[in-house]
């Protein structure tokens, strides 16, 4: 099966901001300032960009619980970030030529390059299968949740295939709609023959927000277990995001 080495781990902690973050395949450009108006007029007060949005406390509390994993699974402290109480500043990085190995670790949509204000992000791992449970949510202004939910359902023509860093073997990357959860939804179902079972990914939108769960699985390729913890995320979030 799909182990997260402790190497990509590394990378994860220290790349703050974590949130989800999007490719070349999208490009939002910003807008131009305003060259009207005279000098010496007031500048009005602007309006707060992210009122109204979820903080990474609120997104911490909308994670599945440790009992949605059952016995054997432990929290990964490495794993476990958010935002608190404040948000960050967006930001978003052209991606030309998208690095497809970061398909194989917990934090894998910053392959697309876009990043929120907001996130939450936690791990349960069973010590004695290796089996993995990640998941994420991230919060972005305006309509960009569903930009980036868009870039994610094009990962698979950018990366239908990528060499494991572990193993040196050849994983092949399968994309397809997933109906029924959220505002819209992905999966993306990794395997290789050098693997014991398989590596799910999944993303959905909940209005301004995106879940994103990877699951590695030593009996299944992961998608049982991903689409449940993303409809777990998708309603706890609906009505709030």
């Amino acid at each position: 099966m799909r182990q997260i080495s402790s190497a990509a781990r590394i990378v994860i902690v220290a790349a703050l901001p974590l949130a989800l973050t999007a490719c070349s395949f999208i490009t939002p450009k910003a807008a131009a300032p305003s060259t009207t108006g005279t000098p010496s007029a007031a500048a009005a007060p602007s309006a707060d960009p992210n009122k109204g949005l979820l903080t990474g406390r609120q997104l911490k509390a909308a994670l599945a619980p440790a009992s949605f994993f059952g016995a054997g699974f432990a929290a990964d402290p490495e794993l476990t970030r958010d935002t608190g109480d404040t948000y960050q500043l967006p930001a978003t990085t052209e991606v030309p030529a998208p690095d497809c190995t970061k398909l194989g670790a917990t934090s894998w949509t910053e392959i697309t390059g876009i990043s929120g204000v907001s996130f939450a992000q936690n791990a349960y791992v069973n010590k004695n299968s290796s089996e993995e449970f990640a998941q994420e949510i991230d919060v972005y202004r305006g309509t960009t949740a569903t930009t980036v939910l868009d870039a994610l359902g094009k990962i698979s023509k950018a990366c239908p295939g990528y060499t494991d860093s572990d193993t040196q073997a050849k994983v092949t990357v399968a994309e397809k709609p997933l109906a029924g959860v959220g505002d819209g939804a992905w999966s993306i179902t990794q395997t290789s023959t050098a693997w014991q079972g398989g590596t799910t990914l999944v993303a959905a939108r909940v209005g301004t927000s995106v879940v994103t769960v990877l699951v590695s699985s030593s009996t299944d390729n992961g998608l049982p277990g991903a689409t449940r913890l993303a409809k777990q995320l998708v309603a706890s979030l609906t009505g709030k995001a």
